[in-house]
């Protein structure tokens, strides 16, 4: 049991014995002392004293004389400051804490089968920032949950069809003269990246020609079902004021250019070449599968870097048809609609949205029939209690249409769909953009954090104690570690700019730091171990209490991060420890201590804080050093 838990029974315990009514552990509020107040723990006396009809002062020293008197092993003293009962704990208390295994693995009381996809990467395109964001908040999010004692299962939708994969394919067509990776010496996925970012600037060339083409009343090129949208486009812009309306005009705009962008000669290659595609036009397959093997490759060689991997991959090329049979059902049971054009809607103004598309007019799929058949595999596969998506926050309506319809299906599994809704990364410079080819490709990250490591570890420490692979792990380690800190210790929800240089600091709220002082820790550890028990070691100084309550909190912390699905709770809990420490570490000396009753609580502390930065540092995915 917790120390906050033993606090909040024996207050109950007390509240009971005192006003001779009834009192939870759940009745009592408790949170660590203000460092401003003498005491370990505070129980907030507020919620308590309107059911009493006692002021807090009166009911704060009831408490804390009966506590100290029916529970001196555990309170050694206590103090009421304005509605706060202040309790310090016995040393004797947390020295035994100390005895503990140091390695803590909470079983709750019912662990779930869980799982949660991340990653989702588009094959026309190298994994770039915003995806690390998701693959680290999935991968960690996975291991925060396994270390919590649930069941898990951690899995990846791959976007492998679809206009944006065949835009790669027709520009390769067209420009690529039969460049591979191995004749290029370019990775796969950048190798196609690079010709997605080709068709792109041809659409926008193309577009350009068009649109002078179309002003001038030359339709010639454009299909024939566009051509009365564009004219009528044209004649509604050129009818508004650009001043007075220029938000109703910008609308206009857009949709023009995007219609134009979609009659431009490469886009109705591309279009024709998906509907070869989803025909099984046999050189269109081949070309589909060659390319999309140089991106998985790719990806595998990325994955492997930044330490991301998957019990099952899904492919959407196999998963885009599934969900046709829940359009079937969810007509027959009226949860869904079809239009006098064919396509089948559900109506989902009641809670608060509007219609939604399910099926197109010409019975092809769109996204979110896919995910309804996929939720359904997955169920199938790993009867799941909960199914966490780690989506960025632009799929928030995606994801609510999608539960709501499961609801609406009766999905036994539909109550366990969780959106994992993170906000995006941008660099300092702003926003990017895959169209513009502005994106900042994950392996150029991952490159420029290790070389940054290199250059600042080289003032932190000699390279000439390690070996030429040991840096080379070391700056890895260092580098990537740097990366996922910066990404993970902010809230998921909350959007973020990605800084390399603040994030590689060794100084502050960063990973270096706390690698730092994991490797100080063991250093200390390499000259000399523990002995097998602490022995006599009071009285507990004011740093070394405050480092052992912080590392007691563990297991709460642990659970707190499980429940929230935030890899930043375990970040921040980390990072307090390692500051605590430092500060522990400077004020107290631990092998030159004043007595051997002291180096040894101190070798123990040492040991103890190790073992915690390590665990907490692997649930981020972040490797720590034993020395640098």
């Amino acid at each position: 049991m917790s120390l906050v838990a033993r606090v909040k029974e024996a207050t109950a315990a007390a509240l009971e014995s005192i006003n001779k009514l009834p009192f939870y552990a759940d009745d009592v509020v408790v949170s660590t002392t203000k460092p401003e107040f003498e005491g370990d723990y505070t129980v907030v006396l507020f919620s308590l004293v309107k059911r009493l009809g006692k002021q807090p002062e009166a009911l704060g020293n009831e408490l804390g004389a009966w506590l100290t008197v029916n529970h001196g092993d555990l309170f050694t003293a206590f103090n009421v400051i304005k509605g706060f009962l202040n309790l310090t704990l016995a040393d004797s208390v947390l020295l035994a804490g100390l005895e503990t295994p140091a390695v803590f693995r909470p079983t709750p009381s019912s662990a779930r089968k869980v799982m949660v996809e991340y990653s989702s990467p588009n094959t026309n395109k190298p994994l770039h920032l915003g995806h690390l964001r998701n693959n680290f908040l999935g991968w960690s999010v996975a291991e925060i949950l396994k270390a919590a004692g649930h069941d898990v299962r951690k899995t990846c939708i791959v976007n492998d069809r679809g206009i944006h994969i065949c835009k790669s394919m027709i520009a390769w067509q067209l420009f690529g003269d039969g460049a591979t990776p191995q004749s290029t010496t370019i990775k796969g996925d950048h190798l196609v990246g690079d010709y997605y970012v080709r068709c792109e600037t041809a659409i926008k060339e193309q577009y350009e020609t068009l649109l002078g083409q179309t002003k001038k009343n030359d339709y010639s090129g454009i299909e024939p079902e566009a051509v009365d949208k564009l004219q009528a486009l044209h004649a509604a812009i050129d009818s508004l004021d650009p001043d007075k309306e220029k938000e109703k005009r910008q609308k206009l705009v857009e949709e023009r250019k995007e219609l134009l962008r979609a009659q431009t000669p490469i886009m109705l290659k591309a279009r024709q070449m998906l509907v070869d595609w989803e025909n099984g036009k046999p050189e269109v397959i081949e070309l589909w599968k060659k390319m999309n093997a140089w991106v998985y490759k790719g990806f595998d060689e990325t994955y492997k870097r930044i330490g991301t991997d998957f019990d099952k991959t899904y492919y959407e090329s196999e998963t885009y048809l599934l969900g046709r049979r829940f359009v079937d059902m969810g007509v027959e049971r009226g949860v869904f609609f079809r239009k006098e054009d064919g396509s089948v809607w559900i109506d989902l103004t009641a809670e608060g949205l509007d219609e939604k598309l399910v099926l197109r007019k010409d019975g092809t799929s769109v996204y979110i029939t896919q995910d309804l058949g996929l939720a359904h595999q997955k169920y199938e596969e790993f009867p799941y209690d909960q199914s966490i998506y780690v989506i960025a926050d632009e799929q928030n309506y995606h994801m609510k249409v999608l539960k709501l319809i499961l609801q609406k299906l009766d999905m036994p599994y539909a109550g366990g769909i969780e959106h994992l809704s993170y906000g995006m990364v941008e660099l300092p410079s702003g926003r990017m953009k895959s169209r513009e080819g502005t994106v900042v490709d994950a392996d150029d990250i991952v490159a420029e954090m290790v070389r940054e490591s290199e250059t600042r570890t080289a003032e932190k420490s000699n390279p000439q104690d390690f070996t030429p692979e040991e840096l080379t792990a070391l700056y890895e380690t260092i580098g990537l570690g740097a990366l996922k800190f910066f990404l993970l210790k902010v809230d998921p929800k909350k959007k973020m700019v990605f800084n390399p240089e603040e994030s590689i600091d060794f100084h502050g709220f960063t990973g270096p730091f706390i690698q730092y002082t994991h490797a100080r820790l063991r250093s200390i550890l390499r000259k000399e171990s523990p002995a097998a028990s602490t022995g006599a070691a009071s009285p507990l100084f004011r740093l070394e209490k405050e480092l052992m309550l912080l590392l007691e909190q563990y297991p709460a912390i642990l659970q707190e991060a499980a429940s929230s699905f935030s890899p930043a709770v375990i970040a921040n809990y980390i990072y307090a420890v390692a500051r605590t420490c430092n500060s522990f570490y400077t004020e107290h000396k631990v092998l030159k201590a004043e007595s051997e009753e002291k180096k040894q609580l101190r070798l123990r502390l040492c040991e103890r804080t190790a073992d915690t930065i390590r665990e907490g540092m692997h649930l981020l995915g972040i490797r720590v050093p034993e020395r640098m």
